[in-house]
C-alpha cells in the first residue's frame, strides 16, 4: 500500500514529502516531453558547440568557471565571441535542469524499471562531467584533444539519450520469422554501431588537425589532415554498404527496424555529400557544422535502430509457426 504524506505535518521535511508524491510512478506525457527535450537538446549543444570552435569563439570565456576573472557572465569588452562562448555555457545549464526533471521523473520508477532510473543518472551525470571538461578545454587553450573528447562524450550521451526514449515505448511481440531475422541482424547492426564510432572518432580527429581550432592562438594535433581525411572516408563508405544491406533486408521482410534502417541510410548519405563538399570547398564554416550535427543525428539513428533489432526477439503466440 502506497503511504501517504501526514496531513499534520509542517515545515520544510512535510513539503519534501509532498513533492516526492507528486513525483510520478509510471509513464506520462510529461516524461515522453521530457526525453524528447533531453535528446534535442542534446543535439543541439553540439551545433552551439560548433558554432563556438567554427566563429573563433573558443576563448571567448577566457576562464572557468566564471566568463571572466570579475564576471560570471560575458561583458561588452568580450565582444560577439564571449556572447557566443557564454550562450554555449548556459545551455550547458538548460541540459542540466532538463536531466535533473528526467531523472525526478523515473526516481519513484526505479524499482519497476530501474534501467530508465541508471540512463538518467547517467545523462545526468554526464553534462556534469562534459561542464568539468570544458573548464579543462578552456584551461589548456582548446587543447584539440581534450575538445576531440568533449564532442565524442557529447554524442555518447545522445546516444544513452536515445536507448531511453527507445525503453519508453511500451515491447510488442514479433512473428516468429521476424525473431529469427533479427538475430541474424544483430551482427550487422552491431557491426554498423561499430562502424558508425569509429568514423566518428576519425572525424574529430580529422578536424583536430584541421584549420578550426576554436582561437587563433590554438595549436593542432600535428597530424596530417589530408591522410585523416581518407582514414575518416574509408569506414564512411563501408558504413553505408552494411546500412543499404540491412535496409534492404528489413524493407523485403516488413521488419521493425526498416523505418530506423532508412533513416540511417538517409542521414549517411547527407554526412557523405556534406564531407565531400567542405573537403572540395576549402571547410567552409557553416557545412563544417551541418556535418558536426548530422553525425549526432547519424548517431541517434544508428542507436535506435540497433535498439529495434535488439528488441525484437519476443514471439507473438498467435501468429507463432
Amino acid at each position: 500500500m502506497t503511504e501517504r504524506p501526514k496531513t499534520g505535518d509542517s515545515g520544510a521535511p512535510s513539503r519534501v514529502r509532498r513533492l516526492w508524491f507528486r513525483l510520478p510512478t509510471g509513464p506520462s506525457r510529461a516524461l515522453h516531453g521530457l526525453a524528447w527535450a533531453s535528446l534535442v537538446a542534446n543535439i543541439l549543444i553540439i551545433g552551439t558547440g560548433g558554432a563556438v570552435r567554427l566563429t573563433g569563439s573558443g576563448l571567448g570565456c577566457p576562464t572557468w568557471p566564471l566568463c571572466t576573472p570579475e564576471s560570471l557572465v560575458s561583458t561588452p569588452e568580450m565582444g560577439i565571441h564571449g556572447v557566443i562562448e557564454f550562450a554555449n555555457r548556459t545551455l550547458t545549464g538548460v541540459l542540466g535542469l532538463i536531466a535533473v526533471a528526467v531523472v525526478l521523473a523515473v526516481i519513484r520508477w526505479r524499482r519497476d524499471r530501474p534501467d530508465l532510473f541508471d540512463l538518467a543518472v547517467v545523462v545526468a551525470g554526464g553534462i556534469l562531467l562534459q561542464a568539468l571538461i570544458g573548464g579543462i578545454t578552456v584551461l589548456t587553450g582548446l587543447n584539440p584533444f581534450v575538445v576531440g573528447l568533449h564532442y565524442v562524450i557529447s554524442t555518447l550521451l545522445v546516444c544513452v539519450c536515445t536507448v531511453f526514449l527507445f525503453r519508453l515505448r511500451p515491447a510488442a511481440d514479433a512473428p516468429q520469422q521476424q525473431v529469427r531475422m533479427s538475430r541474424l541482424l544483430r551482427p550487422v547492426a552491431a557491426a554498423i554501431a561499430v562502424l558508425a564510432g569509429v568514423t566518428t572518432v576519425l572525424g574529430v580527429l580529422t578536424t583536430g588537425a584541421g584549420p578550426h581550432s576554436g582561437d587563433a592562438a590554438a595549436v593542432r594535433s600535428g597530424f596530417d589532415a589530408t591522410v585523416l581525411q581518407h582514414l575518416h572516408a574509408t569506414p564512411s563508405y563501408l558504413l553505408l554498404g552494411l546500412t543499404v544491406l540491412i535496409v534492404a533486408v528489413t524493407v523485403a521482410l516488413r521488419h521493425p527496424a526498416r523505418g530506423a534502417a532508412v533513416a540511417v541510410v538517409a542521414v549517411e548519405a547527407c554526412q557523405i555529400a556534406v564531407g565531400l563538399f567542405q573537403a572540395r570547398n576549402g571547410l567552409p564554416p557553416l557545412a563544417v557544422g551541418a556535418h558536426m550535427v548530422l553525425a549526432a543525428v547519424l548517431a541517434a539513428s544508428v542507436t535506435w535502430m540497433l535498439c529495434t533489432v535488439w528488441a525484437t526477439t519476443r514471439v507473438s503466440r498467435d501468429r507463432a509457426a
